[in-house]
């Protein structure tokens, strides 16, 4: 084993040979210019105030690999459209730096913005409602009312009154006392705060509670409260209980002019608590609840008995409410087939419930929209992948939301019509680069679209409408002032180019469905220039495995490109964005379809001359870390080298210490892993994992190998790694391991991805040169 947790610059004095040293200085230079852009999050839109042209702000981070940390940037921009029909626009000199906020939330009408600053140790939360010039508001939330505000992008929800006088939002519940001890034994009312500092007794830990997992350490119980700003009092909203943890706020419609309703998703939380991040299996529901009053009314409870009520209890599974803008409907998305089938991901539904004014909110019949397609025609609408919606997504028509979405190896948006449930392609249906929505300007689109040989460009969609019942759309560039990182950047990737292929599967089964039976996508990056012998190929593998590897620009992959290296991206069955035939294909069969589909892509690229045998190395993180170490087992004279990031290796290891253990019942066993999902493991299920972990072709395995874990991981927690790195170098296997003391699953803080990613460079180079 080479090193442990070392730095590259701490390596050259153990005495690495030259060549290796080289790579290492000239692989962290040109990362160095690829990490140093700035990526944009969200974007808002806001009537300019001499009226000509739209105001926008854009929220953007930037990694600084020194304090390893992502710093957080404000951009504003002015477009306007000329009498020809182009655009014009002008930003702001610089754009300035955002520290410590949480998160950032401007009003409906977007004349105030509300920035949360979440606590560090003991001190409050700070709410402040900014105005058009300067700070209007500071409101300090002591720990004793809540913890953090929820900012995760799933729990999370904010949501401000139509009067701006109330904004309601979810945050972690207060701690429950615990018990204190002193030289006597136990201090009887010792959980006072003024004990906290007494140097006389000490905090037990009292009872252990479940936490939601990976991304969640401290988070247990998230709950809804309601902010006045005039007032600066927060509440609690009654009758929700602890058998709920809530996220996704937004206010109804008023009723004769009051804020009376709040409607919100809620997740079981009085069983285990299973991870939630990534995973969309959770059962919920869509709950509507009385909103707290305040002031001289505040003190009347008799408005506040009104019982919580489930709006959505015709299906398992409803997130992400939102109301049409004449409040006549509540839309929502549904998975349902992943309760039904146990994947954590699945292709999903759009549904409506008619919503009225008239007395207190009651169960209605959900409607469908928008319903799962099993089976996409070729090149045809493949189902709905929705992770997040705008606070407002609509068209001026009032019934067309604006989304975005997947479409095979391609982020899109859509628009659909919940009248008519009829969908639609708005981003070119000719391009294979990828969009993702920011933010709507009354019937103008603000997007990104970027490719894997392209940085992301802002896009202004504008709506022209047309005699027959179809739109079209009109996409022009908005230009934005460039750095020279990035003018580095884009050059390195004009000589590169890339395809989406369609690669037909190797069926070994005649029970597949038609939908399984179609071709697999994988894309592929290299050289624009024609070269005798082929670059070295990495072939990169998603996690998931119900996940997907889009066409978009990604920091990482465009600087293995730009190193010499081509790259073959494989969407393998199981994949979200080809309908849910093709996903639910993989349950119970991973290991092998998944492992056979990569094979084939392989050989594929080896057939049309894309790629030196000799030359292949994999790369692949979680459920691409489990393909990595199966396919060395599998193919051991297939790869030239490795790389795994905190990979599944032991599925009998991982079910006993992942947060998810149910995901390991689920792709082991198919759809009945639900049922037989046990935390006391049999002989004969422990066997079952073995047979399908790579830890059952290790004998095989004789390709060098690079191991980047997560200490922190609790998806897959770091000893799964480590039992099969050791055990490679047991089998005196070229081993490299790096463990990162303070990252979880996705190994994202910045010094932890660089020095990943500065370290699979060098790796590659040094087995596939």
């Amino acid at each position: 084993m080479d090193a442990v947790g070392v730095s590259p610059a701490k390596e050259s004095t153990v005495g690495l040979d030259s060549f290796i040293e080289d790579e290492y200085v000239s692989q962290s230079k040109l990362y160095k210019e690829f990490t140093s852009l700035s990526t944009i999050d969200k974007a808002w839109t806001f009537k300019s105030s001499n009226g000509v042209g739209t105001r926008i702000m854009f929220s953007m981070s930037q990694p600084n690999l020194l304090a390893n940390k992502k710093k957080k940037l404000m951009l504003s921009s002015v477009i306007s459209e000329d009498s020809n029909g182009a655009l014009n626009v002008e930003w702001s000199p610089f754009p300035m730096e955002v520290t410590g906020a949480s998160l950032m939330v401007p009003s409906p009408s977007g004349s105030k913005l509300l920035i949360v600053r979440n606590p560090e140790n003991d001190s409050p939360t700070l709410f402040e409602i900014w105005g058009l010039s300067q700070l209007e508001k500071e409101i300090r939330v002591p720990q004793s009312v809540h913890g953090s505000v929820y900012a995760d992008g799933w729990f999370e929800g904010v949501s401000w009154s139509s009067d701006e006088s109330l904004i309601a939002y979810v945050a972690e519940e207060p701690a429950v006392r615990k018990p204190t001890f002193n030289d006597f034994g136990y201090k009887k009312d010792g959980g006072s705060d003024s004990t906290d500092k007494d140097c006389s007794s000490w905090k037990g830990q009292g009872d252990w509670e479940d936490e939601w997992g990976e991304a969640y350490v401290g988070k247990r119980q998230p709950a809804l409260f309601v902010l006045n700003i005039n007032s600066g009092d927060v509440r609690a909203v009654n009758g929700i209980g602890r058998s709920l943890s809530v996220g996704q706020v937004v206010w109804a419609p008023t009723v004769n002019g009051l804020h009376e309703y709040l409607v919100f998703v809620g997740w079981p939380s009085d069983t285990r608590k299973f991870g939630m991040i990534y995973c969309y299996n959770r059962p919920c529901a869509i709950y509507v609840v009385k909103a707290p009053l305040f002031g001289s009314d505040s003190t009347d409870n008799a408005k506040d008995d009104v019982s919580l009520v489930n709006v959505s209890r015709d299906t398992s599974n409803a997130f992400l409410p939102r109301f049409t803008p004449d409040g006549k409907f509540l839309v929502f998305f549904s998975a349902k087939s992943c309760i039904d089938t146990g994947a954590h991901s699945a292709t999903q539904s759009l549904h409506k419930i008619e919503w009225t004014n008239e007395g207190a909110p009651s169960p209605s019949k959900i409607i469908d929209v928008v319903p799962v397609v099993m089976c996409p025609e070729d090149n045809c609408f493949p189902g709905m992948y929705c992770f997040d919606v705008l606070s407002k997504p609509w068209l001026s028509d009032g019934c067309t939301m604006i989304l975005s979405s997947i479409w095979g190896s391609t982020g899109v948006i859509i628009s659909v019509n919940v009248l008519s449930g009829k969908v639609s392609r708005i981003t070119p249906s000719d391009s294979t680069h990828s969009w993702s929505l920011l933010s709507l300007d009354g019937n103008n689109v603000l997007a990104v679209s970027s490719s894997l040989t392209d940085v992301p460009q802002i896009k202004y969609g504008s709506l022209d409408e047309v005699e027959s019942k179809d739109a079209t759309w009109r996409w022009l560039d908005v230009m934005k002032p460039t750095s020279e990182s990035q003018e580095k950047v884009k050059s390195l990737l004009s000589s590169l180019k890339f395809d989406i292929f369609k690669i037909p599967v190797k069926n070994g089964s005649h029970n597949l469905s038609k939908g399984a039976s179609k071709p697999i996508e994988a894309i592929y990056v290299s050289s624009k220039t024609k070269r005798d012998a082929c670059d070295p190929m990495i072939v990169i593998l998603h996690g998931g495995p119900h996940g997907v590897s889009l066409s978009s620009f990604s920091k990482s992959l465009g600087f293995l490109a730009s190193v010499g290296y081509s790259l073959l991206i494989v969407n393998y069955r199981g994949s979200i964005g080809f309908g849910e035939e093709a996903l639910q294909s993989l349950l119970g069969k991973i290991g092998s379809q998944d492992v056979n589909d990569v094979l084939t892509a392989i050989d594929h690229a080896i057939d049309m001359g894309l790629a030196n045998p000799s030359k292949i190395a994999v790369l692949g993180g979680s459920h691409g870390g489990f393909l990595t170490t199966h396919l060395i087992g599998q193919a051991p004279d297939k790869f030239a080298a490795a790389a795994a990031r905190n990979p599944v290796c032991n599925l009998g290891l991982m079910v006993g210490t992942s947060d998810i253990p149910d995901w390991c019942f689920v792709e082991t066993f198919g759809t009945e892993g639900i049922s037989s999902y046990t935390e006391a493991q049999t002989p004969q299920i422990l066997s079952a994992f073995h047979e399908k972990s790579p830890m059952s072709h290790i004998s095989h395995v004789k390709t060098p190998t690079l191991f980047l874990l997560g200490a922190k991981d609790l998806r897959v927690p770091v000893t799964n790694g480590l039992q099969y790195a050791r055990a490679l170098k047991e089998k005196g296997v070229p081993v490299k391991l790096i463990v990162f003391p303070e990252d979880n699953h996705p190994i994202s803080r910045p010094q932890s991805d660089f020095e990943s990613f500065v370290n699979i460079g060098v790796w590659f180079k040094k087995y596939c040169k």
